[in-house]
């Protein structure tokens, strides 16, 4: 173990964060948590925010943490995050406000306004972005029009880890991939889009410079490696930070005929190319051409994951029902197959609230069985994510013109071992799952790249293939999938 090397990973997700201890001893990787805490919506005056102050105090924490219980000083710390947020900060680098959370109300409507402004196919031609309301470009529009004086007296916008890399080394700079999902870079030049955001009358002055995944942002500033009590400057690394860009990286065996799924709250489902696709197809289908490390790009769709089966399981913990996770897969397993199904990204159920009565509402308005256990809703909701699956596994192959032959899950999501049973099923296509912790994983891996103690991405993934357990799930096809699918297609 002497010629082990310890990296610091930062991984922020939209329900919680952590503090990981990645480990490199030249063949394998390993990872310990050092902290773990939770992170959600604030409202304020009807207005939902994020608590970036108290996300800091929770990594400085995991920080002092480390120090205390490991003499090695970490060779590398990197930060991951959910995308499309930011924050504005004034001339002084402090923040303008609380930064908005992406499910807040003050985007409704924007993609209307923005098309009133850029035609739709022309916004798409030059980002290559999926269109979702979330997305920064509507966020800043959303400022613009309401007349936000901050818009003009910022002096810079950092996304989520760009701004926590910049409270940890005083560098303000936008990393490509977390950049990349905001739908204000050109796709094809990688650089911002400013002739449109001019068009929509969004700022350009506050954009901060560019940098590539796996770039040394900078070192510790002396200030919080002191206040966490490591005693030399550390590098600071620009990982992956978005971090589904991390997550694909860590997709062992990840090659032309596989598709990926990073699965969580959202699931991101994709390929990955060298160049994006943008054409009239690809528009039609509204697939997004999101940065990815070592040049490639993410050809994918955002699509509404665990968040139902999340938002369920808090409900039911408000009326006084504390499923575990295994109690709801096994109520679920016990429940009539495939008897209702909704589409997983319907807006109905994009914000916070009584989700489960949200899906009884919309089985009852389509003319299906209502689901009135919670067993039945469980089901409905995983039935529904795997043959929405089924649905971007066809369009893929349609933009890429041949059969994509294995589905390869990692993420928190792939321990769900009956939505994976159910994926293979729906999709009639093996599926591989693990590592589960592939966000902090492929940021761990980034940084091992940047410092010079592993050679490559296609070396990263090998060591990640001998270094965790994946499962294999083999598909069981069925009528019964097929008719389902014919029946969630008039759904959708």
């Amino acid at each position: 173990m002497t010629n082990t090397v310890n990296f610091l990973a930062v991984d922020l997700g939209a329900s919680g964060g952590r503090v990981m201890l990645g480990r490199w001893d030249g063949a394998h990787f390993s990872l310990e948590e050092i902290h773990r805490f939770d992170n959600g919506p604030v409202s304020i005056l009807g207005r939902l925010h994020w608590d970036h102050l108290r996300l800091w105090s929770e990594i400085l924490s995991g920080f002092r943490r480390y120090a205390v219980e490991h003499r090695r000083l970490p060779v590398g710390i990197g930060i991951d995050t959910w995308g499309v947020d930011y924050a504005l900060l004034d001339r002084t680098g402090a923040l303008l406000g609380n930064p908005y959370h992406y499910r807040d109300a003050g985007t409704n409507g924007m993609l209307e306004a923005a098309f009133a402004r850029v035609p739709r196919a022309e916004i798409y031609r030059i980002t290559g972005i999926q269109f979702m309301q979330l997305n920064t470009l509507y966020q800043l529009l959303a400022r613009r029009l309401a007349d936000d004086p901050q818009l003009d007296l910022a002096d810079t916008l950092l996304f989520t880890p760009d701004l926590f890399s910049y409270w940890m080394t005083g560098e303000k700079r936008a990393e490509y991939t977390i950049a990349s999902t905001s739908q204000m870079l050109d796709a094809r030049s990688r650089t911002w889009a400013t002739d449109l955001l001019q068009r929509l009358d969004i700022p350009t002055h506050f954009l901060p410079s560019l940098i590539e995944p796996g770039a040394v942002l900078g070192s510790l500033r002396p200030d919080v490696a002191e206040e966490v009590g490591l005693e030399q400057a550390v590098p600071v690394i620009a990982t992956g930070s978005h971090d589904t860009a991390n997550a694909v990286a860590a997709v062992p065996d990840l090659d032309d005929t596989s598709v990926y799924i990073s699965s969580g709250t959202w699931s991101l489902m994709g390929i990955e190319t060298s160049e994006p696709i943008i054409t009239e197809q690809s528009l039609a289908l509204d697939f997004t051409n999101e940065g990815g490390v070592a040049n490639s790009i993410r050809v994918l769709k955002n699509v509404a994951g665990l968040w139902l089966l999340q938002e369920s399981r808090r409900q039911w913990q408000r009326e006084g029902e504390d499923h575990t996770w295994d109690a709801l897969i096994a109520l679920a397993e016990q429940a009539e197959p495939l008897r209702s199904l909704v589409n997983p990204d319907e807006p109905a159920f994009a914000s916070p609230g009584d989700t489960p009565a949200l899906i009884r509402d919309y089985c009852r308005r389509t003319g299906q069985p209502v689901p009135d256990t919670v067993g039945a809703v469980v089901r409905c909701i995983l039935e529904s994510l795997a043959l929405k699956y089924r649905w971007v596994l066809g369009s893929l192959e349609t933009l890429v013109g041949h059969r994509l032959n294995t589905i390869r899950i990692v993420g928190g999501g792939s321990q769900n071992r009956l939505l994976n049973q159910f994926t293979a099923d729906a999709c009639n296509r093996p599926v591989v799952t693990g590592p589960v912790e592939a966000t902090a994983l492929g940021n761990v891996m980034m940084q091992a790249i940047a410092t010079g103690h592993l050679e490559s991405v296609a070396a990263g993934r090998a060591a990640l293939a001998d270094s965790f357990p994946r499962t294999f799930y083999e598909p069981h096809p069925s009528e019964a999938w097929d008719q389902a699918y014919e029946r969630f297609l008039a759904l959708s």
